[in-house]
């Protein structure tokens, strides 16, 4: 099991409606089980990102570093780093 930081949890929690019609989580604690649940993945950089989603069996072929970044699953994080939720 992944622990999340409470970055990861915060910008999961602020930024949910970009991957979900409505809100899945409304506190803390419910964005937490929500991650583990879904089992999000933290990338250190997007490179990281490409490698998971192609592992994944995800059809990236041809997206840019940009796409990757506005994917609706992929939530970057101030510091740098990429959650990806697979929901």
């Amino acid at each position: 099991m992944y622990e999340y930081d409470e970055m990861c949890i915060q910008v999961f929690l602020e930024q949910q409606l970009k991957l979900f019609p409505k809100k899945v989580a409304k506190t803390q604690e419910e964005a937490e089980d929500f991650l583990e649940m879904c089992m999000a993945v933290v990338c250190k950089n997007i490179k990281e990102v490409r490698e998971y989603l192609e592992e994944a069996g995800a059809d990236i072929a041809g997206m840019t570093k940009e796409d990757l970044e506005e994917a609706q699953e992929v939530f970057a994080l101030p510091d740098g780093r990429y959650l990806v939720v697979d929901a």
